[in-house]
């Protein structure tokens, strides 16, 4: 099985012709300058340079910003500095996101030629009200739209979607996922709204015209949110922003985030109650009062089944007086794991 690798490449802000009330994308991305086709070949031959493993499946993937939204002459610039890459295969794919407004036919055309394999849509709600309430300047339409085309033409789809934003209730969260599902992407992004430095919706904050979701409240929402998901098999590749010097810790001086739902394991945390609810539903259906039990599961599971500086193990002993221990089964597949039952009372 090849390792695969993702090299990313920021273009903050290049294409966006709207400021989203939420989005300051060069705090977001980290990077403060426009990108150029020579930092494009710097970065990937900086990345190639550090991947170790020879059996790899490399992608480049352009984040930030609206690709697709860039004058031409610029897209055709960055796409063609991955080229010789690609016809060397030391690269395997490029994936960009973009705005839904920012697709047709003459682009994805374009897109194909240069090898473009998956678009991701900043879809963020499906609620045409809420997607005004933030500035976004594209309606739900324009994503139904955009991803019907995008699967015609063959590229892999994905969605980015929010959750907490302005006036948005749980209820319009869950709907913007089984809005989406209905569309079918293969792949999805999730991130809870965090209040940002320089944006319009850390002035609604200080004036307590918005309210930010705890990271409780959350890791709650976005929890039902992958569960829908998952019964569909759309693959949920990231959850929460990517920590970087200026995403961190709201206490630290560096920090760009005011407020809002940040934790630096943020999607270990979700996960990490999604396998609590497992194991509790589990431990509910024994027909006995049960105070030790021993889970079997894949190793790539366990952390999680463990829970965030171990909470899951703490919470099963203090909330049910459950003793548990987690063991290694390399035979069972992922998502899926054994409940021995050691002691009952």
């Amino acid at each position: 099985m090849k390792k695969e690798y993702i090299i990313p490449i920021f273009v903050p802000h290049l294409g966006c012709k709207k400021c989203c009330t939420f989005c300051n994308q060069r705090t977001i991305s980290g990077e403060k300058k426009q990108v150029t086709a020579e930092d494009v070949r710097n970065t990937i031959d900086y990345y190639l340079s550090n991947f170790k493993n020879e059996n790899q499946y490399v992608e480049v993937a352009f984040f930030g910003g609206s690709f697709t939204a860039i004058e031409v002459e610029k897209q055709e610039e960055l796409l063609s500095a991955v080229q010789p890459y690609i016809k060397s295969k030391k690269v395997n794919s490029i994936r960009l996101s973009t705005r839904p407004d920012a697709i047709n036919k003459s682009i994805l055309k374009m897109l194909k030629k240069y090898h473009v394999k998956t678009i991701e849509l900043g879809v963020q709600s499906s609620n045409n009200y809420i997607l005004a309430r933030c500035k976004r300047g594209h309606g739900f339409d324009d994503v139904i739209k955009s991803s019907k085309l995008i699967r015609i033409y063959g590229f892999n789809l994905g969605h980015q979607i929010m959750v907490g934003l302005p006036d948005s209730e749980e209820k319009d969260d869950i709907q913007t996922a089984k809005d989406c599902i209905k569309l079918k992407p293969k792949m999805v992004r999730l991130y809870p709204v965090l209040v940002i430095k320089g944006t319009e919706l850390e002035e609604e904050y200080k004036k307590g015209d918005f309210i930010p979701l705890t990271v409780g409240q959350a890791i709650e929402r976005s929890k039902e949110i992958i569960k829908l998901f998952n019964k569909k098999n759309i693959q949920v590749i990231r959850v929460g922003l990517q920590n970087t010097d200026t995403i961190t810790d709201i206490s630290t001086e560096e920090s760009e985030v005011i407020a809002g739902p940040y934790h630096p394991a943020f999607g270990q945390l979700v996960q990490d109650s999604i396998w609590y609810d497992k194991i509790v539903n589990e431990i509910k259906s024994v027909n006995a009062k049960v105070i030790e039990v021993e889970i079997e599961a894949n190793p790539k599971d366990v952390n999680n089944i463990i829970g965030h500086k171990k909470e899951n193990i703490n919470k099963l002993k203090d909330t049910y007086a459950v003793l548990t221990t987690v063991k290694n089964n390399e035979k069972l597949k992922l998502g899926k794991f054994k409940l021995n039952v050691i002691k009952v009372a």
